[in-house]
């Protein structure tokens, strides 16, 4: 079982955390060997003035821990973008309505479907109770177990299921055409 490493503090830790850095890419920057660097990030070992050398300029560039975050940092990521283009987006948002168009093409057959088996449930207890011969009986019986197996659980559960993806789909839509005009 593998074993779920440490959070760590030092320094050489945090600039990894900040920077987004796995040990590797740091370790080769600092020209050292990851499971060196690994000990380094433990303080099982000391920093040589070589490394501490080339990780002077990175780890100055660290934002005071004491200080409240900047307002910079605060903000939406978002805003530090480049505007998007438009083609993904045009391309993603087509392919959403295309997707909801048919799962809500698919929703009302379904609801079709359900209707009539809701109608056959009403109006076959009379019908049953006045069957005068067994073959139109028989033939009530038989609706009777079709209505009974279109109102089934599985059913409704791939309504729910169509309904839910046909609105992710639709409010994703809307996003993309906010984005889009925005």
């Amino acid at each position: 079982m593998a074993r779920r490493a440490a959070y760590s503090s030092s320094p050489l830790a945090v600039l990894r955390r900040h920077f987004g850095l796995p040990q590797d890419t740091l370790a080769a920057f600092l020209r050292v060997a990851p499971a060196q660097l690994s000990r380094l990030e433990a303080g099982h070992r000391t920093l040589s003035a070589a490394v501490v050398e080339r990780l002077l300029p990175l780890l100055q560039t660290l934002p005071d821990p004491a200080a409240p975050p900047a307002a910079a940092e605060a903000d939406d990521p978002a805003a530090h973008l480049a505007p998007p283009d438009a083609a993904p987006l045009a391309t993603r948002l087509a392919q959403c309505q295309h997707q909801a168009r048919q799962l809500r093409r698919e929703l009302a057959a379904i609801t079709t479907k359900l209707e009539t088996a809701r109608r056959w449930q009403q109006a076959l207890p009379p019908l049953l109770a006045t069957a005068a011969d067994a073959p139109a009986r028989a033939w009530l019986l038989r609706r009777r177990e079709q209505a009974a197996a279109d109102l089934d659980g599985e059913t409704a559960a791939r309504y729910h299921l169509l309904r839910l993806r046909a609105g992710a789909l639709e409010a994703e839509a809307a996003g993309l055409a906010a984005l889009l005009s925005g």
